[in-house]
């Protein structure tokens, strides 16, 4: 069972990971906008430590301009990269929230159990 660190760390990792998502959307829908860096979200590995310290509520979901090449029209936003990264997102978010279903599956029945 999740500790009350372990549940925070889960809900953290979904608020970056839904984050994530949404610029990932935001990159693809200005894939021909003149001048448009992408955006990353970064949150792993400071999550990480946060929990390390006990502390994942700490933790600060980061939102940057990529700092990859651009081409001509000063645009670095390239759809491989953000098609696979979208991919990743969604894996790692189906993961998290499967495992908070199972968690409150098992206190769902731990409390049906108990009364």
């Amino acid at each position: 069972m999740f500790d009350s660190v372990g549940y925070v760390a889960m809900r953290t990792a979904l608020d970056g990971l839904a984050m994530r998502q949404r610029v990932i959307a935001d990159n693809v829908s200005n894939i021909q906008t003149p001048g448009f860096l992408a955006g990353r979200v970064t949150f792993e590995d400071e999550l990480a430590r946060a929990v390390e310290l006990g502390r994942p509520q700490m933790t600060h979901v980061q939102t940057s301009r990529s700092l990859e090449p651009t081409r001509m029209d000063g645009n670095n936003v390239n759809l491989d990269t953000e098609t696979i990264s979208n991919v990743d997102t969604v894996l790692r978010f189906q993961l998290a929230t499967q495992a908070l279903d199972g968690e409150f599956s098992s206190i769902r029945a731990a409390m049906r159990t108990t009364s």
